[in-house]
């Protein structure tokens, strides 16, 4: 300050005139400083989100409309084999979530609980394969179905974006499991979760599939999640130990500023979910991402075709 103040005396400056504009080069300077550090601050930030563009089976993959749990309606449950084959036959992509079972099996359900779907209390991984296949899926003749069960129906079919639904810790053993049984079918897959930790499982032991970040504004959406971690999701913080092969962002979401960066910086490809008119559709994929679709059938099962 001291040497300001002797700069300004020496120009002719002097009283009051010299103490605002020495006051006026302070602050210039304290805002210099701190551009400097949020410009780091920023570019740290880009580099932590890095991920991988356009990689193996990734050019497959971004091809194809999937429809959300399965072509499902009134008379097909969503996850049921019946929604799976009535989207196989149209050559849709589907998108599918994966449970690990008490006795270690497979299944194909959304929730960890089976309230809403089948109007019985139990959790996904506290039964066994046995008893969940004997749960009818939304009051049909439809029950949950085993994976293996599953896979046949895409095979030389449209792709699966099989979602890993980690509990308990189970995300090493989920994700080995899922992959030595898809080792058994010649079907083109990704695979992708919430939980950062599956993901890191699959970069050091499979690094070969095909894997992606599932993203949204936990603040907008907690899920029960203490807030340090709803930052660290939402702000992708976990990119730079997962290195994802692509997001999978909720719809309404995407333009928020982790998913922009990540797509703009680094090009990382971009599923969106869930689109519920040809509308959203159409919006998603002409921003260049893929869409999962429900409550309605698209004409052709390609991205970028007619609606």
């Amino acid at each position: 300050m001291e040497t300001i103040l002797q700069n300004l005396a020496a120009l002719g400056i002097q009283g009051r005139a010299q103490g605002v504009l020495a006051a006026m080069v302070l602050g210039l300077g304290a805002a210099a400083a701190l551009a400097c550090i949020l410009a780091l601050g920023l570019g740290l930030w880009c580099l932590l989100l890095y991920g991988h563009k356009d990689r193996g089976r990734w050019n497959i993959m971004r091809d194809f409309r999937y429809a959300h749990r399965g072509l499902h309606d009134n008379e097909r449950p969503e996850n049921s084999l019946a929604a799976f084959q009535a989207a196989a036959e149209r050559g849709l992509g589907v998108e599918l979530d994966v449970h690990l079972t008490k006795d270690g099996q497979l299944v194909v359900f959304h929730d960890s609980t089976l309230d809403r779907v089948c109007g019985r209390s139990g959790k996904v991984e506290k039964m066994t394969a046995a008893e969940l296949m004997t749960c009818r899926l939304a009051g049909t003749e439809e029950t949950i179905p085993l994976l293996e069960e599953v896979l046949p129906l895409f095979v030389g079919r449209g792709p699966l974006l099989m979602e890993l639904k980690t509990a308990g810790g189970n995300y090493a053993r989920l994700a080995r499991e899922t992959c030595d049984l898809l080792d058994r079918f010649g079907v083109n897959y990704c695979m992708e979760s919430f939980d950062p930790r599956a993901l890191v499982w699959l970069r050091r032991n499979r690094p070969q599939v095909v894997r992606g970040q599932l993203v949204q504004d936990f603040f907008r959406t907690p899920s029960g999640l203490v807030w340090p971690l709803r930052l660290v999701l939402t702000a992708l913080l976990e990119n730079f130990l997962t290195r994802p092969d692509f997001i999978a962002c909720r719809f309404r979401d995407r333009e928020e500023l982790p998913f922009r960066l990540c797509r703009r910086v680094w090009g990382v490809p971009e599923f969106c979910w869930t689109l519920r008119s040809p509308r959203e559709l159409k919006a998603a994929e002409q921003a260049g991402a893929c869409g999962i679709f429900e409550g309605f059938t698209p004409r052709e099962n390609k991205r970028g075709e007619e609606i």
